[in-house]
């Protein structure tokens, strides 16, 4: 590997430390990393480390938070953060082609001068990479309009874990050619390879946005709005909830311009040409009218919809006053079970004595459920762990499933035989055999053991 590799495989202790953990606070040193440049290096690496049975944990930028990117095992962490070109923009065809290492917000700088962008838009934008959108089927808020990371790529090739250099779909948007293994690929977080190089479609970027703030008085209220809004034909580009905990923290410690009486709130936006986009909120503003509402405001230019984003802007930051540590995890469930989820994390809660605000992307039911506690005091971190795996557990008993965007990793491994069948189960190891017959990708993560 070092005659391969130069100065690209690093085995240092110091440098080894900066690859041996990410935003999962989770932390485990590697024996080495590598810093490939192209796909001939990856797969001369994998074949390497197959046939010395050496694990292999790929990674991207690191800001994932279920500890799907830390070597637990041992073995070489293969950073992607070099592989970082786009390699072809094709705007008659709607889709470019990069490497995975490329920033996601990187990407959209470039599409944006072709009036193009690629539709996931997780928090982390700016700072993850395409590979790792890819790797945990990242989504973020436009998810409910746009689709996630899975509905928007085309073709990926990769090297799997037997070491063979695959390509996977086909650039073009139509397609009845046998499994549709591309979009398998995405969400398996490195467990049966590695993305060398993926095909993503691209959609046009929106003329023009205008938003609501609708206030209400209760969860209820709120979830109702929420399945009337997307009954209704007109599909908002953006659909956030915050519950009453996260609205108080926004007005209270954010300085956002909230009411009192706010028991929930939901940011309504949608886009497109300008001469529909009248009709399309008159649409939006009836079905966010009903039983509940407090008040409903809206944004006529771009200043007035950032101030009526100002509220979601400033709970991440204020989340920080509730407590030093926090465990982000996100849950599905159906939209009309959001308030059944809602009152029973608040019950988690209670019983855990600890704060758990809850906040997220409710077009698609899809939750982040943000419970907050001090790292260094034992006896909370042990509470944190049991009420985190109690709200797994709700989300299940309400219909919904583990994640949405966040992925499975290590966090949510050991739930994955109460969210499917044993024969699924099954299904899912043999398909990881079958792609990486050794079982050095990222192992330990994703699946459990039989």
């Amino acid at each position: 590997m070092r005659a391969l590799l130069g100065d690209a495989w690093w085995t240092d202790p110091d440098e080894r430390l900066t690859y041996s953990y990410d935003n999962s606070r989770r932390q485990a040193l590697p024996d080495a990393v590598a810093l490939p440049v192209d796909a001939a290096q990856v797969q001369a690496l994998v074949r390497a480390c197959r046939t010395a049975r050496v694990p292999l944990v790929p990674r991207g930028r690191a800001t994932n938070t279920t500890g799907a990117a830390v070597p637990v095992a041992g073995g070489v962490v293969v950073s992607m953060e070099r592989m970082d070109r786009i390699v072809d923009i094709r705007p008659g065809d709607r889709c470019a082609v990069v490497q995975p290492g490329v920033l996601n917000g990187a990407l959209q700088q470039a599409l944006a001068g072709h009036g193009l962008f690629w539709p996931p838009d997780p928090t982390s934008a700016a700072f993850s990479t395409v590979g790792g959108n890819l790797a945990c089927n990242a989504g973020g808020p436009r998810a409910v309009k746009y689709g996630a990371s899975r509905d928007n790529v085309l073709a990926i090739t990769a090297v799997t874990g037997a070491g063979e250099l695959v390509t996977l779909g086909t650039a073009t948007t139509k397609g009845s050619t046998g499994y549709d293994l591309q979009r398998m690929f995405v969400g398996s977080e490195g467990t049966l390879g590695l993305i060398v190089e993926a095909t993503l479609r691209l959609v046009p970027a929106p003329r023009d946005r205008r938003a609501l703030r609708a206030i209400y008085r209760d969860v209820s209220s709120a979830a109702r709005a929420v399945a009337r809004l997307m009954a209704q034909p007109v599909t908002p580009s953006m659909l956030e909830f915050m519950d009453a905990h996260a609205v108080g923290l926004a007005r209270h410690v954010g300085g956002a311009d909230l009411p009192d009486d706010a028991g929930a709130l939901l940011m309504i936006e949608a886009d497109g040409p300008a001469a529909h986009l009248e009709a399309d909120l008159a649409a939006l503003r009836e079905a966010a009218a009903g039983e509940g509402l407090v008040s409903l405001d809206s944004a006529d230019d771009e200043s007035a919809r950032a101030r009526l984003w100002a509220a979601r802007k400033a709970l991440s930051p204020a989340l920080r006053t509730l407590a030093p540590g926090k465990i982000n995890e996100d849950v599905v469930v159906p939209v009309s079970r959001i308030p059944d989820l809602v009152d029973g994390v608040q019950d988690i809660s209670a019983a855990a004595r600890l704060p758990i605000v809850c906040f997220g992307h409710a077009g698609n039911g899809n939750l982040h459920v943000n419970l907050m506690y001090d790292p260094a005091d034992a006896d909370q971190s042990a509470r944190a762990r049991e009420a985190m795996g109690r709200v797994f557990t709700l989300a299940l008993q309400l219909g919904g499933t583990l994640s949405g965007e966040h992925g499975i990793g290590l966090a949510k491994r050991d739930f994955m035989p109460r969210a499917m069948g044993a024969p699924t189960l099954e299904l899912m190891r043999q398909l990881k055999a079958t792609f990486d017959p050794d079982g050095i990708m990222n192992p330990g993560k994703l699946l459990p053991p039989p």
